[in-house]
């Protein structure tokens, strides 16, 4: 009978996965973890206590610092197999599992699956002739070297390509390997695994081609499979169950998906919302249970499609995918700086960046230019950030793959601002109070329009003090508006006493916290 070995890669909720492994260990199977080096070590401690009288949960010998696109999730991965492989020598089946995953179908109804048929399931499809890419580079993923992550350092991602370009470094991919690709979500047999680890260090030369590919989850285990294993045992499939908007961003299962998740022809799910705490309960309680007959009808995928193409077209059949997230989600954290001066506050976000590597960005809902990931066209105009602002944030949080989110907002936003304070996520809020000189505020009127270079110096002097109200009035409507999580630096007192609420604020040690408010620059025009 098959014995699974799940592999959980995950980086968040340690309370989740816990939950998780036990449940997936209570009927008999196995669970190896790999949770992010990035995260918190008291994290990654409490997920070890919890677990470690379960003999049937172990861990990776080495964590990993993962980033999506990065060689450093297949190395977690491989890290997981091989603690998996070792601990549990009766596991007959591999699962690749996230932390948002979730089994649809009982412990039972999937040993009897695998037991049926001796495959793989994998999504394997040719790298060069099918059309599973849909945008971005293809053929660039493989014949250069990425050293940078496209997501934290766009800029350096696209110059290296092109130096290599124009320097001629393009390389081929190894001579006997056809490039194969697919989803990451793979189940795979205990004989295919040992397959792949012994080709892992019988070659490598194919190992440092993969370790500087872009996304090489999505087709290092789907070249080697196709390479290792006859293609009549290999089920181009994945057994987990995800969808994807029109707009290319993952769907989330809410509670009230119970009844269609198990209709699929599918083990497990993903995405499950972290709000969806009914729906996780009454999945976990199915895998457990002995006896349960499915009504596998499938029609998941089509029916999603038929509906959000009736809205598409302007029949509101059912809302757009952006419409039904009204939330940013309970766990993440949402930070937002205000400044009238934006450029004070653009410095001040790039060094929290820098010094936190927290994910940032500018003056979203006031700048066009602002630069933004591909989100489907959501982020395409000032009005669509502004009139779904609350679906782009989180979906923001899901590119950048974070529980936290420095924004820039200008302080006459606060309808804005209150917008997201009533949201369930963590909201805190950060206003940067600079002295305006006289120069700098004739600049401001003539940069909104109300003056001209042409202007009489006697009516911009006419102006000067309502200017001045006007921008001590935005920030005195800040302070009323009573918002918890209010903090704020001044650039008139010292860098000793900006540390303390910049510590607070970002919730960081008071170390880092002085090292963004010493920066030299901050506050000059």
């Amino acid at each position: 009978m098959a014995k699974i070995a799940y592999i959980l890669l995950c980086h968040k909720d340690p309370a989740g996965i816990i939950a998780q492994a036990e449940r997936l260990t209570a009927a008999g199977d196995f669970i190896a973890i790999h949770f992010d080096a990035r995260a918190r070590r008291e994290d990654y401690d409490r997920i070890r206590e919890a677990l470690a009288t379960n003999p049937a949960v172990t861990f990776a010998a080495r964590r990993v610092k993962c980033g999506w696109g990065e060689w450093s999730l297949v190395d977690a991965t491989l890290q997981a197999v091989e603690a998996a492989v070792e601990a549990f020598p009766r596991a007959t089946h591999f699962y690749m599992l996230s932390g948002d995953c979730m089994p649809v179908k009982t412990a039972e109804y999937a040993h009897s699956f695998l037991d049926a048929t001796e495959c793989d399931y994998i999504e394997s499809f040719d790298f060069f002739a099918s059309d599973w890419i849909k945008t971005g580079i293809k053929e660039e993923r493989l014949v250069y070297r990425h050293y940078f992550n496209e997501r934290t350092q766009k800029g350096w991602f696209y110059r290296s390509m092109e130096w290599q370009e124009r320097l001629g470094l393009r390389r081929s991919v190894p001579h006997d390997l056809q490039m194969m690709i697919g989803s990451q979500w793979w189940c795979l047999r205990r004989r295919t695994i040992e397959l792949v680890l012994a080709f892992c260090k019988a070659r490598p030369d194919v190992m440092r081609f993969f370790s500087t590919t872009w996304i090489p989850d999505e087709t290092f285990f789907q070249t080697l499979v196709r390479h290792l294993v006859p293609e009549v045992e290999i089920r181009a499939r994945t057994l987990t169950f995800l969808m994807f908007t029109d707009y290319g961003m993952p769907v989330s299962f809410y509670n009230d998906h119970y009844d269609l998740l198990l209709a699929q022809d599918y083990l497990f799910a993903r995405k499950i919302s972290p709000d969806a705490l009914e729906l996780k309960d009454r999945l976990g309680r199915l895998y457990i249970k002995e006896g349960h007959r499915f009504a596998v009808s499938n029609e998941g995928r089509s029916l999603f499609h038929f509906l959000t193409g009736r809205g598409r077209v302007g029949r509101r059949f059912a809302p757009r995918f952006w419409e039904t997230e009204a939330s940013l989600g309970r766990n993440r954290t949402l930070l937002m700086v205000t400044c009238k001066k934006w450029h004070v506050a653009k410095r001040l976000v790039d060094r929290v960046r820098q010094v936190t590597n927290f994910p940032a960005v500018e003056y979203l809902f006031n700048e066009a230019s602002t630069a933004l990931p591909d989100l489907g066209g959501i982020q395409s105009t000032l009005e669509k950030r502004t009139r779904h602002r609350r679906a782009l944030v989180r979906m923001l949080f899901d590119y950048w793959q974070s529980d936290v989110l420095v924004v820039c907002i200008d302080p006459a936003n606060v309808d804005l601002m209150q917008d997201f304070y009533n949201d369930k996520a963590k909201v805190r809020l950060l206003e940067i109070n600079c002295d305006f000189t006289d120069d700098y505020l004739i600049g401001h009127a003539k940069r909104v329009g109300l003056a001209a270079d042409s202007t009489p110096r006697e009516v911009i002097e006419r102006l000067l003090p309502t200017i001045r109200y006007d921008v001590r009035f935005e920030s005195d409507r800040i302070r009323d508006a009573g918002f918890a999580g209010f903090y704020q630096i001044k650039q008139s007192v010292s860098v000793d006493e900006n540390t303390v609420p910049l510590a607070e604020f970002l919730d960081i040690p008071a170390a880092k916290a002085r090292e963004i408010a010493a920066t030299s620059y901050l506050f000059v025009d």
